[in-house]
């Protein structure tokens, strides 16, 4: 089993977890202004990005240009992962390949906690990534 096979129901009863829905989780946080370059990036890659629909164009010129911001904008305190395995506890589906891993760490080699992921919503549905998304999160707070 790989994250990927996770539904929701899956992976909110393999791993015991309760389902809050609606709430806000995250604090608020101020907005942080984008670099000049990202922004020029973005006005040329997201029409073309769009246009194809698929999900390598997506991760290539949208994603990846805003997680080499977010590492400019920390001084470079952060490495970058894509497509890299993260196999925390295969025994459990914890395993398989990740679109894409945040490590507090200057470390590019390996990967080192903390790490946060970053898992883009497949074919522009959210519902059916679900699963996938909450098992990659159980692998991460089990890793950090």
């Amino acid at each position: 089993m790989s994250y990927g096979e996770f539904t929701l129901k899956k992976v909110r009863d393999d791993f015991g977890l309760t389902l809050v829905e609606g709430d806000r989780f995250l604090p608020t946080i101020s907005p942080v202004v984008p670099g000049s370059y990202l922004v020029k990036f973005l006005q040329e890659s997201i029409p073309l990005a769009i246009g194809t629909g698929s999900e390598k164009a997506r991760s290539e010129l949208i994603i990846s240009p805003l997680l080499l911001e977010v590492r400019r904008q920390t001084q470079r305190q952060v490495s970058i992962f894509s497509g890299e395995d993260f196999t925390v506890d295969a025994s459990v589906g914890l395993n398989g390949v990740c679109d894409f891993l945040i490590s507090r760490s200057t470390e590019q080699m390996l990967i080192e906690a903390p790490v946060v992921i970053i898992l883009e919503a497949k074919k522009g549905d959210l519902k059916p990534g679900l699963g996938q998304c909450i098992a990659e999160m159980v692998a991460a707070q089990r890793f950090n």
